[in-house]
């Protein structure tokens, strides 16, 4: 685990861009400031990942999963953010489904396209595949040649 209580706070940089992102321009926060809402950040996320860890190991699970992290903020009375977390929630599943289903078609269409370039090349393959295993001489019949020569 972490050697300092330090090391277990959010990076530095990615707090300043939140804050950023959630403050109007022109509006400056000072280091104190963000330093404060660095270490609660930290402090939510290690108290919402010990509740998760928590319905996890009811389930006897070591694996913490959505639903843990979902029933950890309704334990932690923050009701309020569970419909917008199951909006981001299956966003991030569709991208994540639409990435693999881009990448699986990248692929068919790879392998389609060599097997349209060179068709003979995958029958010569297959070919001397069957050569190979004609050629090999199963256990069996060594045995049984075996079993003659006695």
């Amino acid at each position: 685990m972490a050697e300092r209580p330090e090391d277990l706070n959010l990076p530095n940089a990615v707090i300043t861009r939140i804050i950023k992102e959630a403050l109007p321009d022109g509006v400056n926060i000072s280091k104190e400031a963000r330093s404060a809402i660095s270490r609660a950040a930290s402090v939510f996320v290690l108290y919402a990942t010990s509740c998760a860890n928590n319905f996890a190991m009811k389930g006897k699970r070591k694996t913490l999963n959505a639903g843990d992290v979902l029933s950890a903020m309704e334990e932690m009375e923050f009701q309020r953010f569970t419909g917008p977390l199951k909006e981001s929630l299956e966003a991030y599943r569709r991208e994540q489904k639409g990435k693999r289903g881009a990448s699986e078609l990248k692929k068919k269409d790879k392998d389609q396209k060599e097997d349209s370039e060179d068709p003979d090349k995958n029958r010569e393959e297959e070919e001397e595949e069957e050569r190979m295993e004609e050629e090999e001489p199963n256990e069996e019949e060594e045995e049984e040649e075996e079993e003659v020569d006695s």
